[in-house]
């Protein structure tokens, strides 16, 4: 963990996405509520680094004069003159930290920095749809209910190989969304490859604003409760207790806690959300780096603990879904039905710069409260039921009829 006295000791905390990005889309990263703290402490001067003073901390590899001595030539002889300098700087910041070879670790410009905090809010302009990388290639974690992107018939695990014609072979996650997002509106088009069939398809989707609820309650007329939670937001612990009180209120048999397609968010809503079944106290997640380690605990009431619960997840299930599902299969009493979860189990610091830019960088990994690790395995769940794109056609959905009748026979 960072040291308190750091000058990166206050960073927004993300665990999960959706290291996750979201094409203003949304992004499914778990985070907490600190902000960067002494940026001038940030300030390097260009003099003294590109004469490698040893007062820089730069090892020996490092000659920042080879650095100036680039940013002079393209400034000179580069053919569509003016350059813009704000632009070399961004984009020299943008490959400093790709230079770490890690998806999840990011440099946000102050125009992307403004856009993403929009998505936190809940409300943002896109098509609505998670992406994330696997295997080299851009895929969709999960279509967000009721946009664009799942009007279109996007569907969990649809590789994107281009956008507008352009393909994303080789280019990082950030400019394929960036490429995504756009005015409401405009028409984006994208090549996507789906493994159910040999040869690709384009589709085209209109972007649109994007309003997430991100909590629904529904009481069955069995008296089962449902409560589907598509993301975890701003709005999300506040929305999840009314839906608890209603639980209560309509003396609920059962409930169903949907996580399926939830791509993530914010980690005090994710821990919020566990303590409504896990008492106050005991652990939500485990975060640790290297031999460092922080256990996050709950502090809930178990309001709901007493009600037979099943989870749903699949494979949009991913960062602060996982955390929550993680936790609750850790207590012996839960079961969760579906199929395997996403599998983001790393740990991201979201720092915004003094500029309104940010950076995300990936600081560690998180855990289940005993202890095990889900990056890039995911969460098997108790039960393993398939959702096929019949199934959807058909209007069925098998994943909640078999938690139903879980909560009906036990």
């Amino acid at each position: 963990m960072i040291a308190s006295g750091s000058p990166l000791a206050a960073p927004l905390r993300a665990l999960g996405l959706i290291g996750i990005a979201l094409t203003l889309l949304f992004i499914g990263y778990a985070f907490g509520s600190r902000e960067f703290v002494s940026p001038e402490s940030l300030a390097v001067n260009e003099r003294v680094v590109g004469q490698g003073s040893i007062a820089t901390g730069l090892s020996d590899d490092a000659d920042f004069q080879t650095f100036w001595d680039v940013w002079r030539l393209v400034k000179s002889v580069y053919v569509d003159q003016p350059v813009s300098e704000k632009q070399l700087y961004y984009g020299a910041i943008a490959g400093m930290v790709g230079g770490l070879n890690d998806p999840y670790s990011a440099y946000f410009t102050p125009e992307d920095t403004q856009a993403f905090d929009e998505q936190l809010a809940g409300s943002f302009f896109g098509i609505g749809a998670q992406l994330d990388v696997k295997d080299g290639q851009i895929v969709v974690v999960a279509p967000l209910p009721g946009t664009p992107a799942e009007r279109a018939g996007i569907l969990t695990g649809d590789g994107i190989l281009a956008v507008d014609g352009v393909a994303t072979e080789g280019v990082s996650l950030d400019e394929v969304v960036s490429r995504i997002r756009g005015e409401k509106g405009t028409m984006v088009t994208l090549t996507i490859h789906r493994d159910a069939e040999d040869v690709p398809r384009d589709v085209d989707i209109v972007r649109d604003e994007i309003t997430v609820d991100s909590v629904t309650y529904t009481l069955r007329d069995d008296g089962i409760a449902v409560i589907a939670v598509s993301m975890f937001n701003d709005d999300t612990s506040e929305l999840f207790a009314a839906a608890a009180q209603q639980v209560l209120h309509d003396g609920a048999k059962g409930v169903v806690l949907d996580l399926r397609n939830d791509p993530g968010g914010l980690l005090d809503a994710a821990i919020d959300l566990a303590g409504y079944w896990i008492p106050a106290g005991e652990t939500a997640v485990i975060e640790r780096n290297g031999e460092e380690e922080v256990v996050y605990a709950t502090s809930g009431t178990a309001l709901l603990a007493d009600i037979e619960t099943v989870v749903l997840v699949n494979g949009g299930s991913a960062s602060a879904s996982e955390i929550v599902a993680g936790a609750l299969q850790d207590t012996g009493k839960i079961r969760i039905v579906g199929q395997n979860t996403f599998g983001k189990g790393s740990v991201q610091e979201y720092h915004h710069l003094p500029d309104g830019g940010a950076v995300k960088v990936t600081v560690a990994k998180w855990f289940t409260p005993l202890g095990r690790s889900i990056d890039k395995q995911g969460i098997a769940p108790d039960q393993e039921v398939l959702f096929t794109q019949e199934d959807a056609d058909a209007k069925r959905d098998p994943q909640l009829d078999a938690a139903i009748n879980i909560l009906q026979t036990e």
